[in-house]
């Protein structure tokens, strides 16, 4: 069986590699558009499958698509758009506690297997000064929830519940737990 990468992710392209996956990229754009009444898990298992659906070629390959957000409530904090959201975002974490969600589908000739991990994470309070100063370094704009847990942020997280490569993007136990099931 051929692993493909349905993600442009090099966190998602790194963790396959450390965990020692063989796989190729193929990554296809889809819109990542929240629908309105759509509820984050939800959100997040639509779009891993979407993108996976939408690199897939057939034949014996199975194709990983992932998704991850970060969500305080039920607002979902995605990529920041510009300085001033990524400020207002890590406002918002400041001193909470907040999940992060990914959504990953592996797409193969009988179907596509969905699953999700959640991870709950907790930050310590943050001066205005340390947002600044984190988000002149450059680090937050690709990133769901405005951090990256790898990166400077990893000062900023107390502790966390669950999987920390859920954290990066993808949760590796998971998609290696859930890839054993796929038919050979």
């Amino acid at each position: 069986m051929q692993l493909v990468l349905s993600s442009a992710s090099p966190r998602r392209r790194e963790l396959l590699t450390l965990a020692g996956f063989q796989f190729v990229v193929r990554s296809i754009p889809v819109a990542e558009v929240r629908g309105a009444d759509e509820r984050p898990t939800e959100y997040s298992l639509r779009l891993a499958r979407e993108k996976a659906e939408a690199s897939w070629s057939g034949g014996k390959e199975v194709v990983l698509g992932a998704d991850t957000i970060v969500v305080l409530g039920e607002e979902v904090l995605e990529k920041p758009r510009d300085r001033q959201d990524a400020v207002t975002m890590m406002t918002t974490l400041s001193g909470r506690e907040h999940q992060v969600i990914t959504g990953i589908a592996l797409k193969h000739a009988s179907g596509t297997l969905t699953d999700h991990c959640v991870t709950r994470v907790w930050f310590s309070p943050l001066s205005a000064r340390e947002i600044e100063e984190y988000v002149d370094s450059g680090e937050p704009y690709d990133k769901a929830g405005g951090y990256g847990i790898q990166g400077l942020a990893s000062k900023f997280v107390e502790r966390i519940d669950g999987c920390y490569f859920n954290v990066m993007g993808l949760p590796l136990s998971l998609v290696y737990r859930r890839l054993r099931e796929i038919p050979v």
